[in-house]
């Protein structure tokens, strides 16, 4: 298998993508460490836990470990990383999933939530990112893969039309930050050998947390869709050597098609 003898941390890892990309990283020979805070299951919309997800890798003959993980928690993210290279013996791989969404517009939007995107899904990303490098260093280089949307990408000059949405436009500040300080990153580690890449879907997926404000809270439907694409543009990022691919913003269903890469 094309990841045997690596080891992966993938955060946020309990359900929806980076579930997805933990069970490809597994059936790749990856032994993943499935970081997330989700112990538990205490609402019907977000199924899935560190648990199930780890049990579901080593039933298909995969090795997984489920470490709990808060991202806004400095230590936490220390002792998560610190876990999974006691428990594995080394760290090659890193994937920076973890991210939440906040309502609201400019003028709605709660300071508290402000504060809540930033720690989540930018301030983890670097932090967990710090943590491992110098095990990535030990390792002889790596990958780091930070998790971005199509909400980062500009909407481009006015005048707009009227009645246009603004998307999610805290969401699409944190992850186009996320990209830009990727690339300064693979600039800055590249000499290490740790390569830094962004992946992003093209477009939504219907995700437990993508659709949880949508989803009905005493009867949720559970038909969620797959990110497969996600899953197997991670693996093949992660084959590369990591001084040959580094500085790039990828599309998962954009590299799938251009390598030919099979999701089925």
């Amino acid at each position: 298998m094309v990841l045997d003898g690596k080891v992966a941390l993938i955060t946020g890892a309990s359900r929806g993508i980076g579930a997805d990309m933990a069970y490809w990283m597994g059936r790749a020979g990856a032994a993943v460490a499935v970081a997330a805070r989700t112990e538990q299951v205490t609402d019907p919309r977000l199924p899935g836990t560190i648990h199930t997800v780890a049990k579901a890798i080593r039933a298909a003959g995969g090795r997984a470990l489920p470490v709990r993980l808060d991202v806004r928690d400095p230590d936490s993210i220390i002792a998560a990383v610190d876990t999974t290279v006691a428990e594995f013996g080394r760290l090659d791989i890193v994937v920076n999933n973890a991210a939440i969404l906040v309502p609201g517009t400019l003028e709605t939007v709660q300071p508290r939530h402000l504060d809540l995107i930033w720690q989540i899904d930018l301030r983890a990303p670097l932090l967990v990112s710090r943590a491992a490098i110098p095990h990535l260093r030990a390792a002889g280089g790596g990958h780091i893969i930070n998790i971005s949307s199509p909400a980062a990408i500009s909407p481009g000059p006015g005048p707009y039309e009227e009645g246009r949405r603004a998307g999610s436009p805290f969401y699409g500040m944190v992850k186009a930050a996320l990209e830009r300080v990727s690339l300064a990153m693979a600039v800055e580690l590249q000499a290490a050998g740790i390569a830094v890449n962004v992946l992003s879907p093209h477009g939504r997926i219907r995700t437990p947390g993508n659709i949880w404000a949508q989803n009905n809270p005493t009867n949720p439907t559970l038909d969620f869709e797959a990110a497969d694409e996600m899953g197997a543009a991670a693996v093949w990022i992660c084959e590369q050597p990591p001084r040959a691919l580094t500085g790039h913003i990828f599309y998962d269903d954009a590299l799938c098609r251009e390598q030919g890469l099979n999701v089925g």
